[in-house]
């Protein structure tokens, strides 16, 4: 797979776990907090010692205006993240994709902190200029161009972090094959996709097939937790077994396994396989 649209190994983002998006959200979104509480402090203590008067609430607006709308901008620079993965080549076309991503998130910043202001100070009697941060706008790209690779490679980061940390699918659950008088405990996470066959589904592990009697959708519902989705009405694959995905331009796509082996894909199952 070519391009930047591609979600490989190498150059793809790891595959997440349930609630990560929004953990990461949230752990962020307090630790804007926290630094938009020193600099409120800092720019009130700055302003007075260079004699100037100032309202205590004048900071608090202008900082707090402007960690609400990156809070705002938080999931939009994440899905940007996912979408145009920066580790991996190609390297110019993800750079120039991310650069002209910043230049768009700090006009967005900066005019709608001048909207918030200007609707705040009203309320108070007081007045703002709406587009004053736009004049000072270059100083405004420096620091917002600074959040946004902050967030993107954090973001990166705790991706591969959660990653590497162990889940159910890599755990040593199994699940028991019944195969005449013989019984299989096979662990899941040695199987890399189930395919129905029949009144039977075929687990396939190590390229080697193991029948079971159950259908698909019952087999669906057992592994939901364990890190299986449906990628075809005959087909589930397991997350951490998957390489790569190629998208085709009927909307359909291929996965391509860790092993080297491909499976095709049916695109009214293609968001649940790519969803978080």
């Amino acid at each position: 797979m070519s391009g930047v649209d591609g979600r490989e190994a190498r150059s793809g983002p790891p595959s997440g776990k349930s609630g990560d998006e929004l953990l990461f959200l949230a752990i962020t979104a307090a630790v804007m907090a926290i630094f938009i509480t020193f600099n409120v402090f800092n720019v009130y203590h700055e302003t007075l010692r260079d004699g100037r008067r100032l309202g205590f609430w004048e900071p608090v607006v202008w900082e707090a205006s402007s960690g609400l709308v990156f809070l705002v901008a938080l999931p939009v620079i994440t899905a940007l993240t996912r979408r145009v993965w920066p580790v991996g080549r190609p390297y110019l076309p993800k750079l120039a994709f991310h650069l002209l991503a910043a230049i768009v998130v700090s006009l967005v910043h900066v005019l709608a902190i001048g909207a918030i202001r200007w609707g705040v100070y009203r309320v108070v009697g007081d007045y703002y200029a709406p587009l004053a941060p736009l004049g000072d706008w270059p100083y405004e790209f420096r620091k917002d161009v600074l959040v946004y690779a902050s967030v993107a490679a954090t973001y990166v980061g705790w991706r591969y972090i959660r990653r590497a940390e162990p889940s159910r699918e890599d755990s040593f659950e199994v699940l028991e094959v019944r195969d005449g008088a013989r019984r299989h405990f096979v662990p899941l996470a040695d199987v890399a996709w189930v395919e129905a066959a029949g009144n039977y589904v075929e687990l396939h592990r190590d390229g080697a097939g193991l029948l079971h009697r159950a259908s698909l959708s019952e087999m669906e519902r057992r592994l939901q937790g364990a890190g299986f989705v449906r990628i075809h009405r005959s087909r589930l694959v397991r997350r951490g077994a998957v390489a790569a995905v190629e998208s085709k331009t009927t909307g359909d796509f291929t996965v391509r396994l860790r092993d080297g082996r491909e499976l095709a894909g049916s695109r009214r199952y293609r968001h649940p396989l790519l969803a978080d």
